[in-house]
């Protein structure tokens, strides 16, 4: 069976966009970006683009949305079907590059999301409620395998917004469900680096972003009239170099506190990735300093493996 496309999924600092391009290379494919945050304009040293590691391979869902803009699962899944559409038809390998787990997830599950209007009057009754009232109302429609929809009082009206729309609409919700979905066919690659190493490497890429110029990209959106609250809500490098900008936050206080937030998200990262796993998606682990033409021969002959199953 013809492969709809291979993925390269592993936690941040691994090296995963340097392995997409390379597989992107040899089968003459194009990257689809499976992160949450390089969608956007602008945010591109804290966001680790690193755009020119692609060279001349062409790449999706980079640079699409304006900073600022709050784009969500349902407008990735439906620019990621486009953009897989788009490859396929020219004959060509979509290689999903990320590491925003329930991006990948849904996107290889074939989830399609469809849209949900605004309920005024819902919100309307919601707004004087806290975070722990709204989460406690979320938990009535679903079960929460994580806290993303509970971020914020925002986030968690949103998502009761959805749920409730979809249980009035059973015939879209069923859409969002994985037992009614076509799954791609896709061969997952899963770049696989020890704790201590990981930690290291995260360390050694936030100095080196810092001296890139990351400090000054914030101020930056800034003078363009991004509000802080944005940026902050943006999470990570965006947060904390924001708090440190705007004079709430020491540089000492702004790099441990970045330093300890990256090292946690990688953490809830590979909690994502081990889940997919539990989930029925097969994650074939490669190290993540193997040699590259010994990258390049597992990669072939996995991906022969899949073709022929």
């Amino acid at each position: 069976m013809e492969l709809d496309a291979v993925a390269v999924v592993g936690p941040t600092a691994s090296g995963k966009t340097r392995r997409a391009v390379a597989i992107a290379r040899m089968s003459g494919g194009e990257i689809i970006s499976a992160d949450s945050r390089q969608l956007y304009k602008g945010m591109t040293i804290g966001t680790g683009k690193d755009l020119c590691e692609y060279g001349d391979i062409p790449y999706h869902l980079i640079d699409i949305a304006e900073a600022g803009e709050k784009f969500n699962l349902h407008r990735y899944l439906a620019a990621f079907r486009t953009a897989l559409d788009q490859i396929k038809h020219r004959g060509k390998l979509a290689v999903v590059c990320g590491g925003t787990g329930m991006y990948v997830e849904n996107a290889l599950n074939g989830i399609r999301m469809p849209e949900v209007p605004e309920n005024r009057l819902l919100r309307d009754s919601l707004a004087t409620k806290n975070i722990i009232e709204l989460e406690s109302i979320l938990r009535t429609y679903k079960q929460l395998h994580n806290k993303t929809d509970v971020d914020n009082c925002k986030r968690a009206i949103r998502a009761i917004e959805i749920e409730e729309y979809y249980r009035n609409h059973p015939e879209e919700a069923a859409l969002t469900r994985k037992a009614e979905a076509k799954p791609l066919n896709a061969l997952v690659i899963g770049i696989d680096i020890p704790r201590e190493e990981r930690r290291q490497k995260i360390t050694q890429r936030l100095e080196a972003r810092i001296n890139e110029g990351m400090i000054e990209e914030v101020k930056g959106l800034l003078d363009r009239g991004i509000s802080a609250d944005d940026l902050i809500y943006y999470g990570l490098e965006y947060k904390f170099v924001t708090l440190y900008v705007t004079g709430k936050s020491t540089y000492k206080e702004m790099f441990t506190n970045l330093e300890t937030a990256i090292h946690q998200f990688a953490k809830r990262q590979m909690t994502w990735f081990r889940g997919m796993e539990k989930r029925g998606i097969k994650i074939n682990w490669i190290p993540w300093d193997m040699a590259d033409d010994e990258f390049e021969s597992e990669v072939r002959k996995l991906m022969e493996q899949s073709r022929e199953q």
